[in-house]
């Protein structure tokens, strides 16, 4: 009963933000309208024009198949988070390159070698660098456990102080915290070549024997990625820029590819709400697909019918009204 009341209560706190997004984006039409019609007729009508629109145009029909794609994924991912706090099992795609962590971090155990930790080169406000201190945990935890060194240089002092926090936390949580040490987590320099000489100097003195590097890269990351080939490191890489995926994969021996490495907070915390979030996001995604291969088929039925096939564009351009297309 206390589980069945919690779900309850958890629905009833979000729906009201879904009521609320669904009428903000219904009634963006209908204010870019009144705003247009205020520079038309000028200051004096602006008022009349704006009060007019709220009041005879306040749901847009041309906004709903918006309004509805924000309404399904949202009750796809709030339907999931529920099964998964209920206790319901998830299953999640093994993903090889974080199954390696624990590997590397144990053969830079062996040979008395540092592990290298690169959280990109942004600041927090990007989504990548928050995804690869959270990976970063992980490893710390591991790197705890194991006895061995880890060493984080960073391009942004607020990402040091994140970085600390977290190595800080894993130390803790693995029972080892008298093993922290805040020097091996540093600020080198917010230049972007500095940085990478600066690291690709120190992986050439100290051969680290697994180099992590997980977050936003650019054109450093072909160089990090060779230096590391180059001293013989196991390399783990992980980023959504798709145009320095080519490097990681032909330099590093395994890479998180975009939504992996996306994904890897949930795969790694095993938390609840983030496992269902992510099976939420995934049943939208299977939605969507499936309501792409529907227009295809009738985008190519309706072409290969001719003018034969006027039922067939008449039902194409109904499904295309119906997505707001």
């Amino acid at each position: 009963m206390a589980r069945g009341r919690s779900i309850t209560l958890d629905v009833l706190r979000v729906m009201p933000l879904l009521i609320v997004g669904v009428l903000v984006v219904s009634t963006q039409h209908a204010s870019a309208a009144a705003a247009s019609a205020a520079l038309a007729i000028g200051e004096a009508a602006s008022v009349e024009a704006t009060s007019s629109a709220a009041s005879t145009a306040f749901f847009a029909p041309g906004k709903l198949p918006l309004a509805v794609a924000i309404v399904v994924t949202s009750g796809c991912i709030i339907a999931w988070m529920l099964q998964a706090r209920a206790g319901a099992s998830m299953h999640l795609r093994r993903i090889p390159a974080l199954d390696a962590v624990t590997n590397a971090v144990g053969r830079a155990t062996e040979m008395g070698r540092p592990v290298l930790f690169i959280a990109g080169i942004q600041d927090m406000d990007n989504i990548q660098t928050v995804a690869g201190i959270t990976v970063l945990s992980h490893v710390a935890k591991t790197t705890a456990e194991y006895d061995a060194t880890i060493e984080v240089p960073t391009s942004r002092s607020l990402v040091m102080e994140a970085a600390r926090e977290a190595v800080r936390g894993s130390y803790q949580a693995a029972g080892r915290f008298d093993a922290y040490n805040a020097d091996a987590i540093r600020y080198i320099t917010d230049e972007q070549f500095g940085f990478v000489a600066s690291v690709s100097g120190k992986m050439v003195r100290e051969k680290p024997a697994a180099c992590f590097y997980m977050g936003c890269f650019f054109a450093e990351s072909l160089i990090l990625a060779e230096t590391g080939n180059s001293i013989g490191a196991i390399q783990i890489a992980g980023t959504a820029e798709s145009s320095q995926l080519p490097f990681f994969v032909a330099a590093c021996d395994y890479t998180l590819i975009g939504e992996e490495f996306m994904a890897a907070s949930a795969y790694l915390s095993g938390a609840p709400d983030q496992i269902g979030s992510l099976k939420g996001q995934d049943a939208a995604k299977v939605i969507v697909a499936a309501l792409i291969v529907i227009g295809v088929v009738l985008a190519t039925i309706a072409a290969l019918s001719g003018q034969r096939g006027e039922s067939a564009s008449r039902l194409l351009d109904s499904f295309q009204g119906a997505l707001g297309s």
